[in-house]
């Protein structure tokens, strides 16, 4: 346990930290996000493949007694017979359609039944800035027409509707609130025009059928979520290993330098031509003994005959 002992140092500390808190976020935030838009989007193309293939049903059969509709008959296609009120339209603001800003026709119909539901006619484009462009008025009288069940898409806190020349505008597609600027009891719901239907306007298009990159995104934070402490782990590792070569390292250096034997060298007197003798190792002098004659004085002896 002493070589992990270096885990807990600040640094590490603060590392593993946000290691265990990323992986937190992917396996309990990011990849449940992710894969469950993949969810909802798959089931709404369900939805509406199946609305194609399907006869319209009247509206009534699909209204509750109170509340929204059922989630399963979003997207349904239904027919419904009343007249129009155009006193009480209304206008979504703050909409793209196809990369391009517009804003949605909200018109209210009284169905002969005495309900009054939400239409949506379609979109229309802004002409100066953020002024209500001109609408082609409803159709007046008794209609008949084909449109899609939607849910509403509920509120945001501070997106308050607001009223702009005569007009009220809103931000969001749920007809309680609509229904609380217009005035009526509006079924909590809304119905999408098709082109060519009883006052429809440019027609909203569908969304495509296909359940974009959700999957894969969620896949992807899953594997970050494992691959961050791996990655944690990886690291402590090769600094383990790294400390235990320092520690090696060490040890071979010592024993070298213990080992080693303290060696003289022969000094050479420059002064003389004799040799210096070493340093005795074991004797009790550790002085150079000098030699009896030098080379010079030998010579000089052999010569002269004077040597001893």
């Amino acid at each position: 346990m002493r070589r992990l002992k270096f885990l807990l140092r600040p640094g590490w500390l603060v590392l593993a930290v946000v290691v265990a808190g990323f992986a937190y976020m992917c396996f309990t935030v990011l990849a449940p996000w992710q894969l469950g838009k993949n969810t909802s989007t798959e089931h709404r193309n369900a939805l509406i493949e199946e609305s194609v293939n399907a006869e319209p049903v009247p509206v009534e059969s699909i209204l509750p007694e109170s509340g929204p509709i059922a989630a399963n008959d979003e997207w349904r296609q239904v027919t419904a017979t009343g007249t129009y009120l155009p006193d009480h339209e209304a206008l979504v603001r703050l909409r793209s359609i196809e990369g391009d800003p517009a804003y949605e026709v909200l018109t209210p119909m009284r169905l002969t039944g005495g309900e009054i539901i939400l239409i949506n006619r379609g979109y229309v484009r802004p002409v100066q800035g953020t002024l209500a462009p001109p609408i082609e008025a409803a159709p007046s009288g008794e209609v008949t027409v084909t449109a899609r069940a939607r849910v509403s898409e509920g509120t945001v806190a501070g997106k308050d509707p607001i009223i702009e020349n005569g007009v009220p505008q809103v931000y969001f597609l749920d007809a309680g609130q609509v229904g609380d600027v217009v005035g009526l009891p509006l079924v909590d719901a809304w119905f999408q025009l098709p082109a060519g239907a009883p006052g429809a306007l440019n027609p909203i298009p569908l969304p495509q059928l296909d359940a974009g990159p959700y999957l894969s995104y969620g896949l992807q934070w899953l594997a970050f979520g494992i691959m961050a402490p791996l990655g944690l782990a990886y690291f402590v590792r090769a600094e383990i290993r790294e400390r235990r070569r320092e520690r090696a390292n060490t040890v071979v250096v010592a024993d070298t330098d213990a080992s080693e034997v303290e060696q003289t060298p022969a000094e050479t007197n420059p002064e003389r031509d004799d040799v210096v003798l070493p340093r005795r190792r074991f004797g009790r002098s550790t002085e150079p003994e000098p030699a009896t004659l030098t080379a010079t004085e030998a010579r000089l002896a052999d010569r002269y005959g004077k040597r001893r």
